[in-house]
């Protein structure tokens, strides 16, 4: 198993962005195949504050506390928070890891980048994905004074929280959700 360390060179950056942007582009794609802001789909602009909506409204109490802390605090440094996923119905996992598997040709390839309803972070509530690139690079650089930790390397907008962090910085990223223990579950 890998752990990977954040670099933070112009490559990266510019790697960051292209990934960032082609992920917006799937789930955009993907969103409205029979989902809806019910079963956690998120429309563009939505904030950490917007209750509304159950991607926000249903996530964790703790990780939901800790984003609109870091928001606030981003804000006094001109960035937005944008929720591009929060909380999402096990139809929507579904959803989207099926679109993935048709996407990516394989479940092994889409494994690296959308879980199981079983053992998606997501579906519990406890994980959130950020945007724009902006909000990613603010938490890549504050984010563990919060709590709030990228838990995969080819996932720059997805984070959760490590209460820890904030004493001992965040844990070595996985490179990607395949690596990741707690996704064997379900799968014995």
């Amino acid at each position: 198993m890998s752990r990977t360390t954040p670099r933070t060179s112009g490559g990266i950056l510019t790697l960051i962005a292209a990934v960032v942007a082609a992920v917006a582009a799937f789930v955009g794609h993907h969103a409205t195949d029979g989902v809806s802001t019910a079963q956690g789909v998120v429309p563009d602009g939505v904030s950490v504050f917007d209750d509304e909506f159950p991607a926000v409204a249903n996530l964790d109490p703790d990780l939901l506390e800790a984003v609109r802390r870091a928001a606030t605090d981003a804000a006094a440094d001109g960035i937005r928070f944008q929720v591009n996923s929060g909380w999402r119905a096990t139809a929507y996992q579904d959803q989207l890891l099926r679109d993935a598997v048709e996407d990516y040709g394989s479940e092994a390839e889409a494994a690296r980048w959308v879980a199981t309803a079983d053992t998606s972070s997501h579906v519990s509530g406890e994980a959130i994905d950020v945007g724009d690139l902006d909000a990613t690079l603010w938490l890549s650089e504050h984010g563990s004074g919060y709590g709030l930790c990228q838990i995969y390397a080819n996932e720059p907008w997805h984070y959760e929280l490590r209460p820890e962090a904030a004493e001992q910085g965040c844990p070595l990223m996985y490179a990607d959700p395949t690596e990741d223990p707690r996704m064997q579950r379900g799968h014995d």
